[in-house]
């Protein structure tokens, strides 16, 4: 456990100037508060508040405050940044005034029940409880598109590279090697990168780790794959579909399953009746969790467009268009599950997979035959996700009503505005010909 010596100690030797304290919202956005070091003994103790509608991107009016609550484990210096007076960050948790406390004074605060930080640590203790430790690595795939003359994002690639293609197809690649070392500078394990199916599009892949970490991990993977991106004069984004031609961006999410160091998901270099049933969880429950892993409007023109994102509650071990697989990495047995797409919220789309795989094993649920062309279909939109969302009392007790509810809430009215907008394809369609 790193202590606030140590941090200040870091920032001396480091001579560090300015220190960000991140949070992610409930739809997965990335906020920053710009602190000194002057000011660490006031960040210690949860001294640092913010409006509490932005813990909800500004799309919900919580009423009050909300305060930051600093993890000190996550304090890591920025490399993109100047070597002369260093900017490093915090990830903090969110908190709220305690109340309930006759002592109560400034900087007294609880957990906020209503953060997807917290709502992943409470997953994970229950999974504890029970005796599971989870693992997980995400494929996280983006792209990388050109700037106008004014700076604002396009989405246009000058590349044609496809598939582990190479420089000088690869108009990306010397962007991708610093984003690695970036990333390996912070502390990371990068295994691999490559360049994936579509132009500008990429992959960078990162050793397994325990759940609240690796949440942890993809949204600083995001944030320096973004910083990165800029100083080569592009844009990074994690568009599920960003191009109508192009195979669209999914983050493919592998789990392990351990108890006192057993992989649980393994048996004797078969898949397990553990693993069987974890898949026959995430498919039951696909449905509702597609509203937390796939949660934008946009997401579902990459689950209809094919090129190998599922369309079906489909599993297997070999087919790479199946919803969930069965794999080895490594030979370690893991469960693939491949709807998931980076817009999704880190922590509530892990805490929402784990809750729903952790009651297929205690229920012993069956994920039917393998590559089943009869299959349930997959919510064909957002708003049939919301639907089954809001019926799944799995998930609904995993992340909490209140979160549920709000965060619906919040997607009912995207979709109910993306609705009410006239596209180019209706224009094209329907102006003249009706």
């Amino acid at each position: 456990m790193r202590t606030k010596e140590d941090i200040i100690r870091l920032i001396d030797e480091e001579d560090v100037e300015f220190i960000r304290l991140q949070f992610t919202d409930a739809l997965g956005n990335l906020k920053n508060m710009a602190v000194t070091p002057g000011q660490l003994d006031r960040v210690v103790n949860n001294m640092y508040s913010f409006a509490g509608s932005a813990a909800f991107n500004d799309r919900y009016d919580y009423p009050g405050d909300l305060y930051l609550i600093p993890d000190l484990d996550t304090f890591v210096i920025l490399p993109w940044r100047p070597q002369q007076g260093k900017v490093a960050k915090l990830i903090c948790d969110i908190g709220k005034e305690n109340t309930l406390n006759p002592a109560y004074s400034a900087g007294n605060v609880i957990p906020f029940e209503l953060s997807s930080r917290d709502i992943l640590k409470k997953v994970v203790k229950e999974a504890e409880e029970k005796g599971y430790t989870f693992m997980i690595n995400p494929e996280c795939e983006f792209f990388l598109f050109h700037t106008d003359e004014d700076g604002r994002p396009t989405t246009v690639s000058h590349e044609s590279a496809g598939y582990l293609d190479v420089g000088p197809a690869d108009l990306g690649e010397n962007a991708r090697r610093d984003m690695v070392l970036a990333l390996e500078d912070m502390g990371f394990e990068i295994e691999s990168s490559h360049h994936e199916k579509a132009p500008g599009q990429h992959e960078i892949d990162f050793k397994q780790d325990e759940s609240l970490a690796m949440a942890d991990s993809v949204m600083t993977f995001k944030f320096a794959v973004r910083s990165i991106a800029k100083r080569f004069g592009l844009y990074a984004t994690f568009m599920p579909k960003p191009v109508t031609a192009n195979p669209g961006s999914g983050m493919h999410i592998n789990f392990s399953l351990y108890r006192d160091g057993k992989n649980l998901f393994d048996d004797g270099g078969r898949m397990s009746g553990t693993a069987e049933s974890f898949i026959g969880g995430i498919l039951a429950h696909a449905g509702a969790l597609c509203a937390i892993t796939n949660p934008t409007v946009n997401s579902y023109k990459r689950l209809l467009g094919g090129e190998g994102a599922p369309s079906r509650a489909t599993w297997s071990d070999s087919n790479n268009g199946a919803a969930v697989r069965f794999c080895r990495q490594f030979s370690e047995a893991k469960v693939e599950v491949r709807f998931p797409d980076p817009a999704a919220n880190p922590y509530t789309a892990f805490a929402a997979c784990i809750a729903a795989g952790i009651d297929g094993i205690e229920n012993g649920i069956k994920p039917g035959i393998r590559n089943n062309p009869n299959a349930v279909k997959l919510p064909g939109n957002l708003n049939d996700a919301l639907r089954n969302l809001k019926k799944d009392e799995v998930i609904r007790k995993a992340l909490g009503s209140d979160f549920v509810d709000i965060y619906s809430s919040i997607r009912k009215k995207e979709w109910n505005e993306y609705m009410m907008q006239v596209s180019d394809w209706e224009i094209n369609n329907y102006l003249v010909n009706i």
